[in-house]
């Protein structure tokens, strides 16, 4: 490849967070279909909002048009075209929220340029589902599949530490460790998970967001299991998640 060949990209995206960048650019993060997590400049984008318009707004997904130089770290950004946007629905507190747990998530757990095509669909597919009435599956959906395409979904069937058989029971997990356990082995700042909710984990893991979406989910309806994967994924992750404040509010 020449040096300084510029390779042109057209493809999905879901823009996750924008910062000014110089005086009037913007460094725009964005989850690919076909390259994974890019960065890159939006020039003069905050004096003229005529090639970008909305499409900037977090959680948007869009066919994004960016120019790569190699050995460069940042692409160019030449257009985005709205395919759906956030705006198009009442956007509420909660929504909100919603919305920027899941862009918050894919900005820290995912690798510049590894393309992963299930958590694409995952994002698409939760960012659409949520509605102003209508947050709190969606969010234990992307939360608990994400561990399980990160690989940190822990077996919930058997103790961690006694490999007693969990079936059925309520189990305890940690904030600060792996798997779970049973209630005698439960280590300090435990939290119960139940049975109940264990049950539903496993109802999500092989059932579509629209299957479930035709039942009611309100805020109390496994809470706990919500609980259980936004921490799982903070401890992965290292860090609190704001969004995931926010929604405790």
């Amino acid at each position: 490849m020449a040096e300084g060949r510029l390779i042109p990209h057209h493809g999905e995206a879901i823009v996750l967070r924008t910062w000014p960048f110089h005086e009037a650019d913007l460094l725009i993060s964005f989850f690919t279909r076909d390259q994974g997590k890019v960065k890159g400049v939006a020039r003069h984008a905050m004096k003229s909002r005529r090639r970008f318009g909305g499409a900037l707004e977090p959680a948007t997904h869009v066919r994004a048009h960016y120019t790569e130089r190699p050995r460069q770290e940042l692409v160019r950004l030449d257009n985005f075209e709205i395919l759906w946007s956030p705006l198009t629905a009442p956007v509420d507190y909660l929504r909100t929220a919603g919305l920027q747990l899941v862009v918050e998530v894919l900005e820290e757990a995912m690798p510049d340029l590894a393309p992963e095509d299930n958590i694409f669909r995952l994002a698409l597919a939760t960012l659409t589902a949520m509605q102003a009435d209508s947050v709190w599956l969606p969010v234990t959906y992307f939360c608990l599949w994400m561990n399980r395409l990160m690989g940190w979904m822990p077996e919930l069937g058997h103790c961690a530490v006694c490999g007693l058989d969990l079936r059925g029971q309520t189990v305890w997990w940690s904030p600060a460790g792996d798997g779970v356990t049973c209630h005698d082995d439960r280590r300090s700042g435990s939290r119960p998970l139940s049975a109940e909710s264990v049950a539903e984990s496993y109802r999500i893991a092989r059932s579509s967001l629209p299957q479930l979406a035709e039942e009611s989910w309100s805020e109390g309806r496994a809470k706990d299991l919500r609980a259980f994967a936004i921490g799982t994924l903070e401890r992965h992750l290292e860090r609190r998640l704001r969004s995931a404040v926010a929604l405790q509010r």
